[in-house]
């Protein structure tokens, strides 16, 4: 007798979706907000030339400690706070979650954000409370306050900015919710490069807060690499959820490498800033665009009138240039789109291109 996947998996994992990653092949990549600039010949050649003598016989070292120090003196991590490693922001996602599993309380966090806090949540057959944003994407906080006080959720995830709308939340509101949560609160800033508050020097002091952040949208997504900083006490009980080894030796090498050249990286997200600017005010002026959300991240969301959100996705696809349709989720982002700022060519390409969707 064979045994298939519902004799033994959750029903409600299986009804939902893989994570899905769009063909991009020859197109204008402007779909998931990823760094568009390569770093410079000569500097690429030293980056080779730094992994040269990396012993890929030999297992990575375990706890990453170079690397470590590297971005603890690079993002200026606060002394007493500890550092935790994770193959992108996912696995920390995934090692908090099964860190609270089997408290009975919840993972809680307004709605709509990065679609990995709930996936996870229901992965590891944790209860997901998701608190709906206002109409202008901005935090509900009565309601969220509310949702505190009556799930006692055992995990609080605040991206900020937020993904896919990349609105940064008042400060003020974010640490009233904090001292308000019974459980712990994560302050997810995988946008630190492009935004205009960050809460990591709060990191591991009595407030309690972890922040968690990635390199990926800084230039490296290919790399794989985010970090938690919270308290010691913390991040020693969740490294032993950590799988072994899960730093791969060329990633410690890379990442260490570009943090020694972070100003190559800081001038790229300064045009990309630059570019933001740019686009979004182009994208108010054209008819058609109904409103653009402001930004604190390195992409847009932009709302279309008429029900015209998904013809133009598919029309910009068409034209070969790829943004997300996040309009399919439905709901209060019904009609939207969200482009990634792409180099000065890559968003003039796309302005016109959308011109001429809006246009047809």
């Amino acid at each position: 007798m064979t045994t298939r996947p519902i004799d033994l998996m959750r029903r409600e994992v299986l009804a939902q979706p893989a994570y899905a990653v769009a063909e991009s092949a020859g197109m204008i990549k402007l779909d998931a907000m990823e760094n568009p600039y390569a770093w410079p010949g000569e500097l690429r050649m030293a980056w080779l030339e730094a992994l040269s003598d990396v012993e890929l016989n030999r297992y990575p070292d375990a706890g990453a400690r170079a690397v470590t120090a590297a971005i603890r003196a690079a993002h200026q991590v606060p002394e007493e706070a500890g550092c935790l490693l994770g193959n992108g922001s996912d696995e920390l996602i995934q090692i908090l979650i099964s860190a609270v599993q089997a408290s009975g309380r919840p993972v809680l966090s307004p709605i709509p954000t990065f679609v990995m806090y709930e996936v996870l949540a229901r992965a590891a057959g944790v209860p997901f409370v998701g608190v709906p944003l206002k109409s202008d994407f901005d935090l509900d906080g009565p309601a969220l306050l509310r949702a505190l006080e009556e799930h006692r959720p055992a995990l609080v995830f605040l991206a900020f900015p937020n993904n896919p709308t990349g609105r940064l939340y008042d400060p003020g509101l974010v640490a009233e919710v904090a001292a308000a949560n019974p459980g712990l609160t994560v302050i997810d800033e995988a946008y630190a490069p492009f935004s205009s508050h960050s809460f990591l020097s709060q990191a591991g002091g009595a407030s309690g807060l972890m922040v968690m952040r990635t390199m990926s949208k800084l230039g490296l997504a290919g790399l794989r690499l985010g970090y938690l900083a919270a308290t010691r006490e913390w991040t020693d009980a969740l490294d032993r959820l950590r799988l072994p080894y899960n730093i791969n030796a060329l990633t410690q090498r890379s990442v260490s490498f570009a943090l020694a050249h972070a100003a190559v990286l800081d001038e790229q997200a300064h045009i990309l800033r630059e570019q933001r600017a740019r686009v979004s005010a182009a994208l108010a002026a054209l008819p058609g665009v109904r409103r653009v959300i402001p930004s604190d991240a390195n992409f847009i969301l932009f709302e279309l009138a008429g029900g015209r959100g998904h013809p133009v996705f598919e029309f910009l696809r068409v034209s070969g240039i790829l943004i997300k349709d996040v309009g399919r989720a439905g709901g209060m982002l019904t009609d939207h789109l969200r482009v990634t700022v792409g180099t000065p060519e890559e968003n003039s390409a796309f302005l016109t291109a959308l011109t001429e969707a809006l246009r047809s």
